[in-house]
């Protein structure tokens, strides 16, 4: 089985650690992998994806036109990736950062207020860990436990003080279940 999901959205949405995570998580549990990061010449602001494709076997190719899954930080990432998801895939919005309801029927979609939930938690940083949490909800690819494994032993030290905060917003986007 392959499968193979976008995350996109703003330069400094921590698009790229998401996808990372993922891609961790993955590794961890014996799954090939790949992740491929995009990004603009702006350190923040402008575009940022990733993909990351998860199998059980070995990959044939790293690139993606139409992911089973997409995790969307803002209206321009709807606008981009909406039409490409599979049928019967999972569209997982930030709904703080996007102004229209998407238009495809043949799709889950599940929307988070996840600027407004990583606020509350205390830290604005922490909505990509929300969404990520809303994704794994939805496309079971990887355990949420495995998933906050994964992050106990891949964050950077410097970080580590943040871990529990992480675990928080995980849970709290993982109750987003569609």
């Amino acid at each position: 089985m392959q499968t193979e999901v976008i995350i996109s959205g703003f330069g400094g949405q921590g698009i790229l650690f998401a996808g990372q995570l993922l891609s961790y998580a993955a590794m961890d549990q014996g799954k090939e992998v790949t992740w491929i990061p995009s990004y603009g010449p702006e350190m923040r602001g402008g575009t940022a994806n990733c993909t990351v494709v998860i199998a059980d076997e070995e990959i044939g190719s790293p690139f993606v036109q139409f992911p089973q899954a997409a995790l969307v930080m803002n209206l321009p990432s709807l606008d981009k990736y909406e039409p490409l998801i599979q049928p019967g895939g999972v569209m997982v919005i930030n709904e703080s950062m996007v102004n229209r309801a998407p238009t495809r029927t043949d799709i889950k979609v599940v929307s988070i207020p996840a600027n407004e939930i990583a606020e509350e938690l205390g830290d604005r940083r922490m909505m990509n860990m929300v969404m990520l949490g809303g994704l794994l909800a939805n496309l079971p690819v990887i355990k949420l436990e495995d998933m906050e494994k994964s992050l106990q032993a891949h964050m950077p030290a410097k970080l580590a003080k943040m871990l529990q905060a992480n675990y928080k917003a995980l849970r709290r986007g993982a109750e987003f279940k569609a």
